[in-house]
């Protein structure tokens, strides 16, 4: 099924929502398609513990993810996306929380996701800046945080519709919750290996890219990265459908 065209024909009549102001700790976000290139950084020669066995295996869940996300039957396919997303905000929140005292301004002084892989952030002027991880992580949470609260986004009472914009709106949302992934990965694996965390972390990753990938709000380019400038994750995205973990 596709999400954004069962979304257009459910939400016609819809009213458009009031034009939301920038949060206090959050830099306004740029259309998807607009967003700057990754700036390079140093290369890392050592390949990623999370690609190495028997670490790309660990799971809490077996077989393929897809049977996972398939939308119920009788349940709406905006309040499925929403409901899910919730949950993945809310259990990614819950991982960086406890790694936080780990991901600070002097250990994680850009938001790297790969060996020359740092995402930049658009300020209050439309320039891109660096931003040491911690600070651009907290920007994210805090956006979504902000829409999760937001009646016009996510509307949670009786006879009150999602807007028009819901589906760009949701698909953004992805995009920086990938992001916080792939820092996560990258610069934190180690302790999440530490913790004994490494199948849930994993099975939460993968439930994530079967979701993004059914509903159409993963793009690949997010996942793989540009040439030359490769996003980690994206080598784990091509292991795990090796592995029939993903679907092909």
């Amino acid at each position: 099924m596709s999400f954004f065209n069962s979304i257009g024909r459910s939400m016609q009549r819809a009213p458009k929502p009031p034009k939301r102001s920038t949060t206090p700790t959050s830099a306004t976000f740029p259309s998807t398609d607009s967003l700057p290139p990754p700036s390079p950084t140093t290369p890392l020669p050592s390949k990623p513990l999370y690609l190495c066995s028997p670490f790309v295996e660990a799971a809490l869940v077996r077989g393929n993810f897809k049977t996972i996300v398939m939308q119920p039957k009788h349940v709406d396919v905006m309040e499925w996306v929403a409901v899910n997303m919730f949950d993945f905000y809310t259990n990614l929140n819950q991982f960086y929380g406890v790694l936080a005292e780990c991901c600070t301004q002097q250990s994680c002084p850009s938001m790297s996701a790969g060996p020359q892989l740092n995402y930049t952030w658009i300020n209050q002027d439309r320039k891109s800046v660096q931003l040491p991880a911690p600070t651009y992580i907290d920007y994210v949470m805090t956006w979504v945080q902000n829409l999760l609260d937001d009646e016009n986004v996510f509307p949670t009472r009786s006879g009150r519709e999602f807007s028009p914009n819901f589906p760009s709106t949701i698909k953004h949302v992805y995009r920086q919750l990938l992001r916080v992934f792939a820092h996560l990965y990258h610069a934190h694996y180690t302790q999440i290996l530490h913790l004994r965390s490494e199948p849930h972390f994993n099975s939460l990753f993968a439930h994530y890219l079967a979701f993004g990938k059914e509903y159409e709000l993963l793009d690949i380019k997010d996942v793989k990265g540009q040439p030359g400038v490769p996003v980690g994750i994206g080598a784990l995205w091509d292991k795990w459908k090796d592995m029939g973990i993903l679907a092909a």
